[in-house]
């Protein structure tokens, strides 16, 4: 499997990275938590971009962009517009979608951007092309907050992200009950051994699945999300435990 290489942090080697979300809502806000990251375990940093209340003037996107960029100096910034169909606070239509995520990779201010997997094969195409051409790296996703698919629908949505051409697969499921944790990670294993070309995210969200956030280096999940301080989604832990869990289960493997 290749790694995916990022400023200073190689994503898909080792114990897993750290993301943190921010989820301010104003540039205030979200310069703060960004400012609050300094002596916390962080090896990307998240904009979750959908819940600024200026998202749909680019002018103060990309100024905020800009001084995100000045603030967390070489963090590599994954930007991720989540719409309301995935779990996001906003909904867009298909094309805006598509100019949003290239205009955000022509920047220059971000390494990352999350483009959902389902929005549809061309426009997804065409996010990522556009993206490549700015030198911006893209995580395909998908997210299901009410079930957990069968194992081999979770490997043939990951499958798809690969043959799309993003460089990096993610997929968040909602767990029923315990046996549908124990399906994210057999999906996991058998995509990172059989069919990984690139790295994996996976999740197993809210309480339930929250061992699935800590054990990714054993089945093969190459990043996890932690909260600085609002959550973006159910089950995440706070930054500091998750370091430490991760530490504690990469020294005994």
């Amino acid at each position: 499997m290749n790694t995916v290489k990022i400023r200073n942090v190689e994503i898909g080697s080792g114990i897993p990275k750290i993301c943190v979300p921010i989820v301010g809502v104003t540039k205030e806000d979200i310069l703060a938590e960004a400012k609050s990251f300094d002596n916390i375990p962080v090896d990307v940093v998240e904009w979750r971009v959908d819940w600024f209340e200026n998202v749909f003037d680019f002018s103060k996107v990309k100024d905020t962009l800009k001084d995100l960029r000045a603030v967390l100096g070489d963090t590599p910034l994954l930007m991720t517009f989540r719409t309301s169909k995935e779990g996001g606070e906003k909904s867009i239509e298909i094309d805006d979608y598509a100019m949003f995520n290239i205009k955000v990779a022509e920047t220059g201010y971000v390494d990352l951007i999350d483009v959902e997997v389902f929005t549809g094969d061309d426009v997804v195409k065409k996010i990522i092309a556009g993206a490549h051409n700015a030198g911006v790296k893209v995580i395909a996703s998908n997210h299901d907050f009410n079930k957990t698919p069968d194992k081999d629908d979770i490997i043939s949505r990951l499958r798809k992200m690969q043959d799309l051409g993003a460089d990096i697969l993610k997929i968040a499921v909602m767990p029923t009950n315990k046996k549908d944790v124990l399906t994210l990670l057999a999906a996991t294993e058998e995509m990172y051994s059989d069919y990984a070309e690139r790295p994996i995210i996976t999740m197993s969200m809210a309480g339930t699945g929250v061992i699935s956030r800590l054990c990714g280096e054993v089945f093969g999940s190459s990043l996890t999300f932690g909260a600085a301080g609002k959550a973006s989604a159910p089950g995440q832990m706070g930054v500091n435990d998750l370091s430490t869990v991760l530490a504690l289960l990469h020294n005994a493997l």
